[in-house]
């Protein structure tokens, strides 16, 4: 710690707090200068008396007078009780001012009067020596103010210098030469002592600065400090150490030793018999140390920090802090990290420590462990539906559920969204595994009340046993999340053991997804194009964009194999948007008369730039948009509908038609039709393959058409293969068709070589 430097001049400006003190000063020792104020009357009367002069007489008085008053006011000034204030430091300075130049002027009017009227040697001698001696014990009480003993020294040295000249003679020369070397010693010397005086109170009162900025810090500093001297005893201690040790203050100011202040603590229940024998050798050690001890009073569960610091020349400072609340909340991270806020159950990180330690322990070769990963089904509708705050309840039930099912010896986290995980050990074969599994699915398939809702969801349950010659924690999660997925491919609501082919499938779907995306980035995907025909006209009015892959290895390969890949990739956005210019491109090929309708899968659909990418691939391709058809699925429709529809509305006041996919075979909601800008209706080939065989099928498709007309909607019957299918839809006045009746799916030099033959051509087998 510094501090700022402080005048050390006279003249330089002072505190307020010194500045009273110099005043003080002046009187601080009244006697001397009462005494000497009533010297010079004395020495008068007797020159007065020798001589018979009758002016010596009148000075006599004159020095009575200003005696009495300046005694007067040194008893007033004793006589005050408070603290000489900055008003009245300027009040007294000046009023003793007042008395000292009195003084002083008739000082040197007797001296004058004396040396000037009498001849008498003897009388100037005692003259000469009362003023050295009054102007000498000035030098004492005046060093405060210098200023005024030097007025006062020139108002009666003054005269009696010059007089002792004009009078002559050798010893008067010397005299007033001595004397004018006395006073001016005198007068360096007041100037001297005031300095001297003037630094030793700036010097305290810097430190009493620097000692009041100590207290205030060491008594607002978060941390307790106590300082012991190489005797062990109390040196400092500041108030947040005596409050949080319950200290009374009378130990802190009784210079206790540091075995008192521990028993103390102890006393005060702040710390135990077994922690305060700690303290006490640490203190007593004089070693850098750092120790933790706790309230012998659990319920406070307070926790203390203390350091142990030894000083240069004996002794030792402790540190203390409260590191409660730190603990607590290191304590709460530590079980955030390892534990599911939601549910308290154990998260990924910890089951999975857990099992691997339960796995490396040594055990019977007889017990087997199995580990269950459950994933619920239906959870996305709950959240979706009944909002998130109801899907959090639903998964605090799931797991109180799995809770009540388990032994103490099983183990159950949540591994985060809606998957659980079980590990069961101690089981003799893979019938008690498939026993516990058979119970999840049906417990947890049971309904459930949440918020006045009653809900129902199912389970998934993917099991891995372990082996005899042992088994990773990672490669048993790994094998139950394939038997997991397997399980829900199967149906869901069921279980599945992991078998060895399971791995043989994933692997092969991992190699699928490397290929798929070395494929994008390669461009070996390629278009295809199946015609619509128009009933009326009997032309090509429209060809659908199929996807194909050559891979290199696997051949052809069906868009019903890489969509589902891709959409789970993640990589459907870049392969739709591939799909989408180069089918605009491809369709600018063709007559003017004839459009292109690509496919929009639901994620490709809700990407974030929809229409941008619409627009850019009708700028790029210069195709009109009113030549392109966009193929939606009524799962589309049900994401996010208010977005959908905009996005909708949109692409139908650019120009772009609208097709409902697959109808049919979804919700098939009328109130669909109605809101959303739908253009054209596509009846599903399930249906249409049935015509001539179910009369259920015959009557669904006479209706979706007749629906559709009513809504001013355009319908088209995919899948046509025979004539009796298409005798049947011209009956019921069916818009478009595509088929293998007409045409199986063209590449892009088939579908050429296709126009340039003639679009006409078609209506010959219409």
């Amino acid at each position: 710690m510094q501090l700022a430097k402080h005048p050390t001049e006279p003249d330089q400006k002072m505190s307020p707090a010194i500045n009273a003190a110099l005043v003080d000063s002046l009187f601080m020792n009244p006697a001397p200068m009462v005494f000497g104020a009533f010297g010079p009357a004395i020495a008068g009367s007797v020159i007065a008396g020798v001589t018979g002069d009758i002016l010596s007489w009148l000075c006599v008085p004159l020095f009575i007078v200003v005696g009495v008053a300046r005694a007067l006011q040194m008893y007033r000034y004793k006589k005050r009780n408070s603290p000489l204030t900055t008003t009245e430091a300027v009040i007294w300075e000046e009023r003793y001012k007042l008395g000292a130049y009195a003084y002083g002027f008739v000082l040197g009017l007797w001296v004058c009067v004396v040396l000037l009227r009498t001849s008498d040697s003897a009388a100037h001698m005692l003259c000469i020596t009362t003023v050295v001696a009054y102007t000498s014990a000035g030098v004492g009480r005046t060093f405060g103010r210098p200023r005024i003993f030097h007025v006062m020294l020139v108002l009666a040295c003054g005269p009696l210098i010059a007089t002792l000249m004009f009078v002559g003679g050798i010893y008067h020369f010397a005299l007033a030469l001595l004397s004018l070397v006395f006073f001016v010693a005198i007068q360096s010397i007041t100037t001297s002592l005031q300095r001297i005086y003037l630094n030793a109170w700036m010097a305290r009162e810097r430190e009493a600065a620097l000692a009041g900025q100590f207290d205030t810090a060491l008594n607002n500093m978060p941390h307790g400090l106590c300082m012991f001297t190489a005797d062990e005893r109390l040196a400092v201690m500041n108030h947040r150490f005596s409050s949080m040790m319950k200290l009374p203050d009378e130990l802190v100011h009784s210079g206790a030793s540091a075995s008192d202040i521990v028993e103390a603590c102890i006393e005060a229940g702040s710390v135990s018999d077994a922690s305060g024998r700690i303290i006490l050798a640490e203190i007593e050690n004089s070693q850098a140390k750092d120790i933790i001890t706790t309230d012998p009073d659990v319920g406070s569960g307070r926790s203390l920090s203390w350091t142990f610091q030894p000083m240069a020349g004996g002794g030792a400072v402790v540190l203390l802090e409260d590191i409660t609340e730190r603990r607590n909340a290191e304590a709460r991270i530590t079980h955030l990290a390892r534990f599911d806020e939601l549910t308290c159950l154990p998260n990924r990180v910890n089951f999975r420590d857990e099992i691997e330690h339960l796995l490396a322990a040594p055990h019977n070769a007889t017990q087997l462990s199995a580990l269950l990963f459950i994933d619920l089904d239906q959870f996305k509708q709950v959240n979706d539906t009944l909002g998130h705050p109801c899907g959090d309840q639903l998964l605090c039930a799931v797991a109180e559920r799995l809770r009540t099912m388990l032994r103490p010896e099983d183990f159950v986290a949540r591994f985060g969204g809606d998957e659980f995980v079980v590990f069961q050990q101690n089981i003799k074969s893979s019938d008690e595994a498939a026993s516990l599994a058979r119970r999840i699915v049906d417990h947890l398939s049971e309904r459930y009340k949440i918020d006045n809702h009653l809900v129902e969801i199912g389970a998934s349950v993917g099991i891995a046993m372990t082996e005899p010659k042992g088994v990773s924690a990672d490669t048993l999660l790994k094998n139950a999340d394939m038997a997991l997925y397997r399980a829900k491919a199967d149906g869901r609501g069921t279980f599945c053991f992991f078998r060895d082919e399971m791995a043989q499938t994933v692997e092969a779907r991992r190699i699928l997804e490397l290929d798929l995306r070395k494929a994008l980035a390669n461009e070996e995907f390629e278009l295809f194009f199946q015609p619509l025909v128009n009933l009326k006209s009997g032309r090509i009015s429209t060809c659908e964009a199929l996807l194909r892959w050559n891979h290199p290895v696997r051949g052809t390969v069906s868009p019903i194999d890489i969509i589902p890949v891709a959409e789970d990739m993640g990589m459907i956005v870049d392969l739709g948007r591939w799909i989408l210019r180069r089918a605009c491109m491809e369709c600018m090929q063709w007559p003017e008369g004839v459009s292109v309708a690509v496919n929009f899968s639901p994620q490709q659909f809700h990407q974030r730039d929809v229409l941008g990418e619409v627009r850019y691939a009708l700028d790029v391709s210069g195709l009109p948009a009113h030549r392109l058809e966009i193929e939606i699925t009524e799962s589309t429709l049900l994401r996010n509908t208010q977005m959908t529809h905009d996005v909708l509305a949109q692409l139908r006041e650019l120009g772009v038609r609208i097709s409902l996919d697959d109808f049919g075979t979804g919700y098939s909601s009328l109130s669909y039709l109605k809101r959303f800008p739908v253009d054209r209706l596509k009846i599903d080939r399930s249906f249409v393959s049935d015509i001539g065989v179910s009369g259920d099928d015959e009557t669904i498709t006479s209706a979706i058409i007749a629906l559709a007309h009513s809504l001013k909607l355009q319908v088209i019957a995919e899948g046509v293969e025979t004539s009796a299918q298409l005798d049947f839809l011209k009956e019921r006045a069916c818009d478009e068709m595509q088929g293998f009746y007409f045409a199986k799916p063209l590449s892009t030099d088939a579908i050429s070589a296709l126009f340039q033959g003639g679009v006409g051509r078609e209506a010959e087998t219409v």
